[in-house]
């Protein structure tokens, strides 16, 4: 999240009365997260979240919408959207697609603890297993051809060292499809700063604007690099324990999962080295925007193609 496109008290005043939501109390422009421009807002009748979609068409975003709404009204917490009084879950504002959702309570856990990580996992089993009933389908934005075609523009800007990971590991992935793998709907984007916390309870997940139909193992592979590496890009064996044993209990893994377990590790380590890098090396000019380090991926790749014999056995 993040704020490109600056919206002025005024505008989303009447933004608001297409709303059943009462009078704008307050508006604060949030930093964390790169993708789109975003505001917490107040009014009189409750707390939500206004995300103006940068990048996303408007005719792409009733994927993440209903799947928002669907997975909400299925006692999976994600923020629901709010309809207008058109019963429409995407407006326009400033020539952005813009959507009101739920503001959940909690906060994010930067350095989350094996309860909160299992509680975590116990989610994502869940919302794998109810999302096999979503009608929708979407493919990955972020899949193995957009590797490919951002691997292609970064890599005579990286060090040679770099380069020649980012080459060897394309290739890898190229020649480790794991098409046999159970499929569905996947978050695809869990980092800790998208999970909300009150004490050990899970609260509720956000930002659902990479979900798509994929590997329902890549999704936890992303959570485990995310949640349970360690400073130096080492899995950290319990906390992965737990998160697997919490999902396991939810949706049961198989024998295939866990040979294609450190395939999907290394898949998503080399798809957030590849977005970094690119968001550091062609920032988007932002008034409020904040950039993640490419080098965290880079050290975490590492170590999954060195200990990728030894991570298939760290499992439930």
């Amino acid at each position: 999240m993040s704020v490109y496109t600056r919206v002025e008290r005024e505008q989303l005043e009447e933004f608001l009365t297409g709303y059943d939501l009462g009078e704008l109390v307050e508006q604060q422009g949030i930093s964390a997260g790169i993708e789109n421009t975003n505001y917490f807002v107040t009014t009189t009748k409750g707390r939500y979240v206004l995300t103006l979609f940068e990048s996303l068409r408007a005719e792409e975003l009733p994927f993440y919408l209903d799947l928002m709404a669907f997975l909400a009204d299925r006692q999976v917490p994600s923020a629901h959207p709010m309809a207008d009084r058109q019963g429409r879950y995407l407006r326009t504002l400033n020539e952005r697609p813009a959507a009101l959702v739920q503001r959940l309570s909690g906060a994010w856990a930067p350095a989350p603890n094996e309860a909160q990580i299992a509680a975590l996992g116990a989610m994502v089993g869940r919302m794998h297993r109810v999302g096999l009933a979503f009608p929708q389908r979407r493919e990955n934005s972020r899949g193995p051809h957009w590797w490919r075609t951002t691997a292609e523009r970064v890599m005579q800007r990286l060090p040679a060292a770099d380069a020649r990971l980012l080459q060897q590991e394309i290739a890898f992935q190229a020649g480790h499809r794991r098409d046999d793998l159970p499929r569905g709907v996947i978050h695809a984007d869990l980092f800790r700063d998208n999970a909300l916390f009150q004490g050990d309870e899970l609260t509720g997940v956000i930002d659902f604007y990479y979900a798509c139909t994929d590997v329902l193992l890549y999704d936890l592979a992303v959570i485990a690099n995310d949640w349970c590496s360690t400073a130096e890009g080492g899995l950290e064996e319990s906390r992965t324990r737990a998160l697997l044993r919490a999902y396991h209990a939810e949706r049961p893994l198989t024998g295939r999962e866990q040979r294609g377990w450190p395939v999907m590790l290394r898949a998503g380590a080399l798809r957030f080295w590849l977005s970094r890098t690119q968001d550091k090396l062609f920032p988007r000019p932002g008034e409020m925007t904040h950039t993640k380090d490419p080098g965290e991926y880079a050290r975490i790749l590492r170590d999954r193609v060195a200990r990728h014999e030894e991570y298939a056995h760290i499992w439930v």
